[in-house]
């Protein structure tokens, strides 16, 4: 692979705010970015910059290896670019229409238009739309249909700003999968910002983490969820369980860290009296009822109190007090074998290797 897109050294600056800072972002062919981060973190504003739609305040963009540096560049560079946004926009005409449009507009042959938006709506399901007025769609159809405006195009990158945030539970799981297999079948290279991060995980080949308008972390999915770069970073991503400790002990590898007077054991290379926050996955939490034989090989055994249990999906998170609060999942089979409730004595398990170290 090699690059398509990429930011050097990238601001953007509104009076005396910084909206965005990026000394580096890229984006290789035939990969999927996703940008994920909290409301206000400058995900649009970044996304706006590569789309060509905003210019920096500072900073290069590069397409295809040459520098984007004036205008004509930037307009040479938007034709292969396409982008779908959070709210469907689409005009007062039927859907084909609407799909058809960049194609007049390129002054193709009405034979060749005709094919290739058919192609495109029979392949994200609204062929039988075709003659439906815009307006009338459901929010799924809208964005399916501003999907088939966009990929019609042939784009060699594109934008997605959100597109499944408005759109229902169920509806939103088949457009994912079903736009996960054109984008993989195109090879087309994708950025596609998110603040869901099951989406982020279905879709994206490399996640960047922003806030406050910086890429916090840019790595795999499962390094930026496993092993987050920061404590930013790890709450975002859904670490519950965040202790401030001090190695006390190193032995090849494996360290004897004290959290609050207790010792934990963690895989992490830190030296004694290092300062670090142990970063502990819900998933990665087990609970034993106090007539429960031991099971499995954790090396951290933390006896605790349940202060509270609460639904959240197919599962229940399970909030402890251990000397200080831990957080654990439970199925639904699992908390009815136990019975838990609120107030009863719990050892919460879990493996050194489930900790992720990071240095304070």
């Amino acid at each position: 692979m090699n690059t398509i897109l990429q930011v050097r050294d990238l601001l953007v600056r509104v009076h005396t705010s910084i909206l965005v800072e990026v000394p580096h972002l890229w984006l290789e062919r035939g990969e999927i970015l996703a940008v994920m981060g909290p409301n206000g973190s400058g995900k649009s504003t970044l996304l706006q910059v590569l789309g060509f739609l905003r210019k920096p305040t500072a900073g290069t963009v590069f397409f295809s290896g040459r520098p984007v540096a004036s205008r004509r560049d930037g307009l040479l560079a938007r034709r292969q670019i396409a982008m779908v946004f959070q709210e469907p926009l689409l005009c007062q005409a039927s859907v084909f229409a609407n799909v058809a449009m960049g194609l007049r507009f390129r002054k193709l042959p009405g034979s060749t238009v005709t094919t290739e938006v058919n192609r495109w709506l029979e392949r994200l399901g609204i062929l039988h739309l075709a003659d439906r007025p815009a307006q009338t769609l459901s929010g799924g159809e809208a964005q399916r249909a501003s999907l088939a405006r966009a990929l019609v195009l042939k784009p060699a990158v594109l934008l997605l700003d959100e597109p499944f945030s408005a759109l229902d539970p169920q509806i939103k799981e088949v457009l994912i999968e079903d736009l996960y297999e054109i984008l993989r079948h195109e090879e087309l290279s994708t950025i596609f910002v998110t603040h869901d991060h099951s989406e982020a995980l279905r879709l994206g080949d490399r996640i960047a983490v922003m806030g406050n308008g910086r890429i916090l972390q840019v790595d795999t999915p499962q390094k930026v969820f496993g092993m987050p770069s920061s404590e930013q970073v790890a709450l975002f991503t859904g670490v519950e369980t965040i202790l401030p400790g001090t190695i006390v002990e190193q032995r090849e590898g494996l360290a004897l860290v004290d959290v609050r007077g207790k010792r934990l054991e963690a895989v992490t290379q830190a030296s004694p009296g290092e300062r670090v926050l142990l970063c502990l996955r819900p998933e990665e939490v087990s609970l034993m009822g106090p007539n429960q034989i031991r099971t499995g090989t954790a090396r951290n055994l933390l006896p605790g109190v349940v202060e509270r249990i609460i639904p959240s999906g197919f599962h229940f998170r399970v909030v402890l007090d251990c000397g200080f609060q831990i957080v654990a999942f439970v199925t639904r089979q699992s908390r009815d074998e136990m019975n838990l409730k609120e107030g009863d004595p719990v050892t919460a398990a879990f493996k050194a290797s489930g900790i992720h170290v990071i240095p304070r």
